[in-house]
């Protein structure tokens, strides 16, 4: 008696519940072999270094216009004989007593000081040329001998000319001080302009690098469909996240080395501090600010809105962090509020580790801001980030 052959039963093959990018059937997932938990994010930060090869842009503003502004600025405010005082003098009965006065004082003045540099103009002249920089103080001698000055307070180079130009008329007119004073000039490496505004600036590279290199990536990929390709792979939105934000390390390495091999060579800033730390800190900042520009572009569609927020976010940083000038200069109710600041908590470690030689582990503060800033903006980029 013959028996029949059983028919086989169809294997449903799976089919994956997103649907292909150009609109087409959805296409059979197939197994492929698992290397590991950090396996695909090595891969997309190995991607990710590579596709840096076709920005040739990246050259200029990471590496060469940090050390262009740098020997600009340090140039500009190098050691040189301070500059002449420019005063004009009213043009009245007693100019031309005021102007030789003031010649005589000029003089007798040593090298180290600034010389007087006066003009006689009439009123209107001397104002017109004072309201526009020309001159720092304008001298108006008055008829019963007096003197009275134009300055503006709200200048530093002006509040200092009047101080100067009272004192040299007064010791003209026979005053003598009561107190013997002398003049040391101090432009030691490490208390120069210089000195503070190498670690700034390597602070500010290391956030714009950061947001505008992870920011400005991402939307440019979503802008031009790349991730939605993204969807359709076995890739964890972590591993995506989180290579896209350290990509800029290998970066980060090169800024830190050649800004302050620029300083310490060309302006022979001191380097008190470790290497090392240094190099700690340039890391945790660059993964700072990676994870602010991944907040800032997460949801950003077009490459117009994400350069708008990018400079929104890092505007107040420029400003109040301590970039070119002191923040010490705002007003006390406002320092908690800067202190909390990314940029500054970083320049500040950055300072004090380079100019003072302070160990990581009195920059506790500083680096659990940085650390904050960072671990927070990327768990609510990952919570609110999308494809498309």
């Amino acid at each position: 008696m013959a028996t029949e052959t059983p028919m086989p039963i169809p294997v449903p093959v799976p089919v994956p519940k997103t649907p292909n990018v150009d609109g087409q059937p959805p296409v059979p997932s197939v197994p492929t072999r698992r290397n590991g938990r950090w396996s695909g994010y090595t891969h997309l930060l190995w991607a990710r270094t590579l596709e840096l090869k076709r920005e040739p842009e990246i050259i200029f503003w990471v590496f060469v216009f940090p050390l262009l502004l740098a020997f600009g600025l340090g140039i500009a405010f190098r050691n040189k004989p301070a500059s002449a005082t420019s005063v004009a003098v009213v043009q009245s009965a007693g100019a031309a007593k005021t102007l030789a006065l003031l010649q005589a004082s000029s003089d007798k003045r040593s090298s180290a000081h600034s010389s007087i540099q006066a003009t006689i103009l009439d009123r209107e002249a001397a104002l017109k040329g004072f309201h526009f920089g020309k001159f720092d103080l304008v001298v108006e001698p008055n008829p019963d001998g007096s003197v009275t000055y134009d300055y503006d307070p709200s200048r530093p180079e002006s509040v200092l000319s009047r101080s100067e130009i009272d004192t040299a008329l007064q010791a003209a007119a026979g005053r003598k001080d009561a107190l013997a004073t002398s003049n040391k000039i101090s432009s030691e490496p490490g208390s120069r302009y210089i000195d503070f505004l190498i670690p700034g600036l390597l602070g500010m590279n290391l956030m714009n690098s950061g947001m505008w290199g992870v920011g400005f990536a991402l939307v440019e990929m979503r802008q031009r469909k790349l991730l939605k390709r993204f969807i359709a792979t076995p890739m964890r939105r972590t591993d995506f996240l989180l290579a896209l934000t350290t990509s800029r390390l290998v970066l980060m390495v090169i800024e830190v080395a050649l800004l302050l091999g620029f300083g310490v060579l060309v302006f022979h800033m001191p380097m008190l501090g470790s290497i090392v730390s240094v190099i700690l800190l340039g890391t945790l900042g660059a993964v700072a600010f990676g994870g602010v520009g991944l907040l800032t572009a997460c949801r950003a569609q077009k490459i117009e809105t994400v350069s708008g927020l990018i400079n929104l976010v890092m505007m107040p940083m420029w400003i109040f962090s301590g970039v070119f000038f002191s923040y010490q200069h705002f007003p006390a109710k406002a320092q908690p509020f800067i202190k909390a600041l990314p940029l500054t908590a970083l320049n500040d470690a950055l300072r004090a580790t380079i100019l003072e030689g302070a160990s990581l582990h009195s920059q506790s503060l500083r680096l659990l801001i940085l650390a904050l800033w960072g671990g927070v903006s990327f768990i609510l980029a990952l919570r609110w980030f999308r494809w498309t």
